[in-house]
Formats: structure tokens, C-alpha cells, sequence
């Protein structure tokens, strides 16, 4: 099963979702050390939590398909981290870290979409959606903070 072709462009498409969710964990951190409202940190750490729980059900879904997880953030998620920590500088306008928030998640939203697109058994298409699913909720919880 593991030579299948269709396999190996799932565990790279899942793969692609993963490192996706690694850096969603990363910016978050770095929302949460810039944010002072108590509210909106505890809303940053519930999705950053629910980015936790996607790592953990992408990585163990590869490795029951016979692909291995790619647990590090890799050059291009290194690259994104910093331009995250740029673009917010010493701001801690809670406004704007909200946004950019939004605009990270929106970025792992339609990168879900592009994965779901592909070549996907249906066990991994369940998965991706259900991903995609609550990070589409993730967003609605930060415009709501907006409000």
C-alpha cells in the first residue's frame, strides 16, 4: 500500500497540511507573547490548542498510511515566523495582532482548500475538511473579538 502512487501524493498533500498547522501553532505564540487583553490570549491559546489537536490527528493519520510526519517547520515556515514577528514589531495594538491572526488563519484555510483539491482518498479528505472545518471556525472566533 505504501508504494501506491495515489499514497504518496496523500501523505504529501497531508504532509503540506501539517507543516501548515506547525506554523499556525508558531504564530500564535508569538500573538500571544505580544497580546495583554486576557480575553483575547485565551481565545488565541483555545485555537492554538485546536492547531495542537490537528498536528496530532495529521501526524498519526500519516503514519497509520504508511507515510512519516514532517514534524519541523522546515525553511518555509522558519521564513513565515519571522515575517509574522516583522510585521508586528514592538506593536501591541490588540486590534492589529488580532488581524494578523485572521489573515494567518484565512492563509491555512486556503491552503486546506488546495490540499482538498487534490488527489485525496476519502478517509484523508474527511480528515482535511474536518481540519478546514474548524479552522473556518478559528476565524470566526477572531472577528468576533473585533466586534
Amino acid at each position: 500500500m505504501a508504494d501506491n502512487a495515489d499514497n504518496k501524493e496523500t501523505i504529501q498533500s497531508l504532509n503540506q497540511l501539517l507543516q501548515g498547522e506547525y506554523m499556525a501553532v508558531e504564530s500564535f505564540n508569538i500573538f500571544i507573547s505580544k497580546v495583554e487583553d486576557e480575553n483575547v490570549k485565551k481565545t488565541f491559546q483555545e485555537i492554538q490548542k485546536q492547531h495542537r489537536k490537528n498536528i496530532d490527528t495529521l501526524a498519526s493519520y500519516i503514519q497509520n498510511i504508511g507515510g512519516r510526519p514532517q514534524e519541523n517547520l522546515g525553511m518555509k515556515g522558519m521564513i513565515a515566523d519571522k515575517k509574522v514577528s516583522m510585521d508586528l514589531g514592538i506593536k501591541t495594538d490588540t486590534a492589529e495582532i488580532i488581524k494578523k491572526a485572521v489573515e494567518g488563519e484565512t492563509q491555512g484555510v486556503n491552503m486546506a482548500e488546495k490540499v482538498l483539491r487534490g488527489t485525496l482518498d476519502s478517509k484523508s479528505r474527511d480528515i482535511a475538511g474536518e481540519i478546514l472545518h474548524k479552522d473556518r471556525s478559528s476565524i470566526d472566533k477572531l472577528n468576533s473579538l473585533l466586534k
